[in-house]
């Protein structure tokens, strides 16, 4: 399985329109920074043609501990999720 890392993207950056590695660099975490930021003030991230990030706050409920099966809360919490748009579903199953 290849993982992209943001090195990597920088420098796909840096190949396809020549810029400089500290710029390439900047750029990546310019763009994910403000994903970030969205996400954190509770915006949802659409990017046309790939899917949607957003935020969903999650209640305390109750779960088990799988090893012994005793009863446990589960905190609330806020957790990232992603949805594909449906072009990208398309292109990843081949159709």
């Amino acid at each position: 399985m290849a993982t992209i890392t943001r090195i990597d993207l920088a420098n796909t950056l840096r190949e396809h329109f020549g810029l400089t590695n500290a710029d390439s660099y900047k750029m990546v975490d310019i763009i994910f920074d403000e994903i970030e930021q969205s996400l954190i003030n509770g915006e949802d991230v659409k990017i046309s043609g790939f899917g949607t990030f957003k935020i969903l706050s999650k209640f305390p409920r109750l779960g088990r501990n799988p090893k012994t099966g005793t009863p446990a809360i589960i905190s609330a919490r806020r957790v990232a999720s992603f949805r594909p748009s449906n072009e990208f579903r398309k292109i990843v199953s081949g159709k």
